[in-house]
């Protein structure tokens, strides 16, 4: 497994730096739980793929390993509801750990480096719909987005605040993982609806920030469409 981690991750240095006609930032969600034995390669590689410029790689734990004697203590239910939403987008019925879903459309198994590296040089090629600024004074996030030039955007655009935990290492003492001190990266805390916007203007907002952890600004095509603009302020 870690040669296909390490052959993945060279492969990642491969894929150009995005300039100003691409989308800023790719975002990767990975969908996770303490409970589950087959998660903690693909934990590992989003902390290295973290590191990359132009992607914000989340971590959300799921609920649904819980049962299994060991309770995930950054399992959210809305996590998974958020997975089931991706799940229905793509005709499915199943969900499963671990999963990323990359720029809110592709879908793979959170271990496979080389497919996520193919996944990021593609989205990193995408031409930007919506161009999106945050500044951070205090607990003050100031957001302005706006459709780029002559780009079409969907009707109802939903504006996301993400806080995340850039590192939690956890002790696990029972469940399929019993033994083990995992090191988890990106661990998402809070995921808040901001507000819709239908990009017939720009859009100029502050919301609250408070804390040292970063705060990122998702524009998302609904609940579980394409991610349109992401941004991020430490």
């Amino acid at each position: 497994m870690r040669t296909t981690l390490i052959a993945g991750l060279l492969a990642l240095t491969q894929f150009a730096t995005p300039t100003a006609a691409t989308a800023d930032n790719v975002v990767v969600e990975l969908f996770t739980s303490q409970g589950c034995s087959s998660c903690p390669p693909a934990d590992e590689l989003l902390g290295e793929v973290a590191e990359r410029p132009g992607v914000i790689a989340l971590s959300l734990h799921v609920d649904y390993w819980d049962y299994l004697g060991w309770k995930d203590q950054f399992a959210n239910p809305a996590f998974t509801t958020r997975q089931r939403g991706y799940a229905r987008m793509a005709g499915s019925t199943m969900i499963y750990t671990p999963q990323m879903v990359i720029g809110g459309t592709d879908h793979i198994v959170g271990t496979k480096a080389m497919k996520l590296a193919d996944m990021l040089r593609l989205h990193a090629a995408k031409e930007a719909t919506v161009a999106l600024q945050l500044r951070r004074e205090g607990d003050v996030l100031g957001i302005e987005a706006a459709p780029q030039d002559g780009a079409r955007v969907p009707p109802r655009m939903l504006l996301q605040l993400v806080r995340y935990s850039p590192k939690e290492n956890v002790a696990i003492e029972r469940g399929e993982n019993a033994g083990r001190t995992i090191t988890y990266h990106n661990v998402v805390t809070d995921w808040i609806l901001i507000g819709e916007w239908n990009g017939a203007a720009p859009l100029q907002k502050q919301v609250t920030a408070e804390g040292d952890n970063p705060a990122v600004v998702i524009v998302q095509d609904g609940e579980s469409g394409p991610i349109l603009a992401a941004a991020r302020v430490e």
